[in-house]
């Protein structure tokens, strides 16, 4: 049975994402980081002054998420996504360092979705409001880095069929002008 949703094995981003086009609904299992705007000013500054970043930017997957704490029992606590365009500033570069992909909510400025295209990444986005639910596709989590930030710290998941849509592929399709394009040519038909 096909139920349309392309899984995606996160470890093979680079190889899949030819085949990702914008609107796809993927299911996400591998290793992202969590990382919100504290932590990718705190990371550009380490790689201005030439030291390594806490994780591998090459080939990673970026989750912009500030996970509440676990309650007891759980691996984490509810896991909804920001707005990405606060890391917009950051991501350009992030790219140009070998990113793979990106998760968030919301549009990106023209220059990260070229850089997106530029670079063969892909910008997924996660269902804001559902973070107690995509909290339970987490099958582990360990903070690695700015532990003083709090839910904003960086933090290693292992994610199991995590649901997501591609925004923005590698091709230049963009979810948000071609939607932005039908709800225009809808009204129009009024």
């Amino acid at each position: 049975m096909n139920d349309g949703i392309k899984k995606i094995e996160l470890s093979r981003l680079r190889e899949e994402t030819p085949r990702l086009f914008a609107g796809d609904s993927v299911s996400l299992t591998g290793t992202i980081y969590t990382a919100r705007d504290a932590a990718h000013k705190r990371i550009t500054e380490m790689l201005d002054r030439g030291e390594a970043p806490p994780f591998d930017i090459s080939g990673a997957v970026i989750y912009y998420a500030g996970p509440t704490p676990a309650r007891p029992g759980q691996i984490i606590g509810s896991l909804g996504p920001t707005t990405s365009g606060r890391m917009d500033p950051y991501s350009e570069r992030f790219l140009s360092m070998g990113l793979s992909g990106m998760i968030g909510k919301g549009d990106r400025r023209e220059d990260v979705c070229r850089a997106i295209e530029e670079h063969g990444a892909v910008y997924f986005i996660a269902t804001g409001g559902a973070g107690a639910l995509l909290s339970r596709c987490v099958r582990s989590c360990e903070v690695i880095a700015f532990d003083d930030l709090g839910c904003e710290s960086v933090k290693r998941l292992y994610v199991e069929n995590f649901p997501a849509i591609v925004a923005i592929d590698a091709h230049g399709g963009n979810i948000y002008k071609t939607g932005r394009e039908k709800y225009r040519e809808a009204l129009s038909r009024l």
